[in-house]
């Protein structure tokens, strides 16, 4: 790590023992499920960006208009010498966007992939020389500490790619709180909200025609083969994606090609076949329903938007000073 990138550990060897519980505690269940924190190692993280660049896959490019377009008034909302956190970081244009237009004092990148945050820190440090970068090895979803050199200063947190759509209405309000409560008073967070549509387009953007989706999901189960001693067969499953209307959800599946055994940690979960293992949800919500959520979790909603054929939207909330 080079010394142009502050490095803080929030990671304990216990967080590897919580997600070894946790999807322990899933996968007995009907149906099977598991959280989709799991995803993300470093090929997890590969594939999601690649993701991001397919054609089906709206949400990015989407989002990146909407925040080119309205940068400027982005900007004069967040005010000058900011800190930017970004919650999950990366190299994106999206970021490099906010950089540019923000100009802030410092940028703290929080990510559970330790390679991946990392490899996106250094690259910023290296292509804005004059910023300070911080990285934070953590699961931004627990509780976590803000260096003391930049805590307590104006802040403006970045969540972007609708990722608050893969929690639970429940689990939403409660990192939002969670996210509220980790600001200092008067600062911001500027979020992507994927917008409620047609199941065809919403489909179509999780299970891409060049199969990377399946890939990010099915790469699920080589993780699991070396992190968590499991054993599988790797072949055994494909990808499934649907949307749920009644609960305005995306879900993404792995389904059992066959009657087959898995084992992880020496415990044995049986596979019907065709028995699905729900491995991701991706809620999607109105304008209004999510600036509702917003509100209860303690923050005002100053500024949205959405383009033109409302597909998608970016939000600016407060937490009152």
């Amino acid at each position: 790590m080079s010394a142009s990138v502050r490095f803080h550990d929030q990671h304990p060897k216990t967080c590897t023992l919580s997600q070894r519980e946790e999807l322990l505690a899933g996968l007995p269940g009907s149906p099977k499920s598991t959280s989709p924190k799991l995803f993300y190692d470093r090929r997890g993280s590969e594939l999601f960006d690649r993701i991001c660049l397919q054609p089906e896959y709206y949400l990015t490019r989407t989002e990146e208009d909407i925040l080119a377009t309205h940068a400027a008034e982005i900007a004069a909302l967040v005010g000058e010498n900011v800190t930017l956190l970004e919650l999950g970081s990366g190299a994106s244009r999206k970021i490099r966007l906010l950089l540019e237009a923000l100009c802030p004092r410092c940028y703290l990148g929080i990510d559970i992939s330790r390679e991946f945050l990392l490899q996106s820190t250094q690259q910023l440090a290296e292509d804005y020389p004059g910023l300070q970068v911080h990285a934070i090895w953590a699961d931004f979803c627990q509780p976590l500490r803000l260096p003391e050199t930049i805590k307590g200063e104006q802040s403006v947190a970045f969540f972007p790619g609708s990722s608050i759509g893969n929690f639970a209405p429940e689990e939403a309000l409660a990192f939002l709180r969670h996210v509220c409560g980790l600001l200092p008073g008067g600062s911001g967070l500027l979020i992507g909200v994927d917008l409620i549509k047609d199941s065809a387009t919403l489909e179509a953007a999780y299970d891409d025609a060049a199969g990377v989706t399946a890939a990010f999901n099915l790469n699920l189960l080589h993780r699991l083969e070396r992190e968590f001693d499991a054993k599988l067969d790797t072949g055994g499953f494909s990808h499934r994606a649907l949307y749920n209307q009644e609960a305005a959800r995306i879900e993404m599946h792995l389904v059992s090609q066959r009657d087959q055994g898995v084992t992880i940690d020496g415990e044995q979960f049986h596979f019907s076949c065709q028995e699905t293992w729900h491995t991701e949800s991706s809620y999607k919500y109105s304008v209004e329903g999510f600036q509702a959520l917003a509100k209860e979790a303690g923050f005002s909603a100053r500024r949205r938007w959405t383009d033109s054929n409302a597909l998608f939207s970016v939000h600016y909330l407060e937490r009152p000073g």
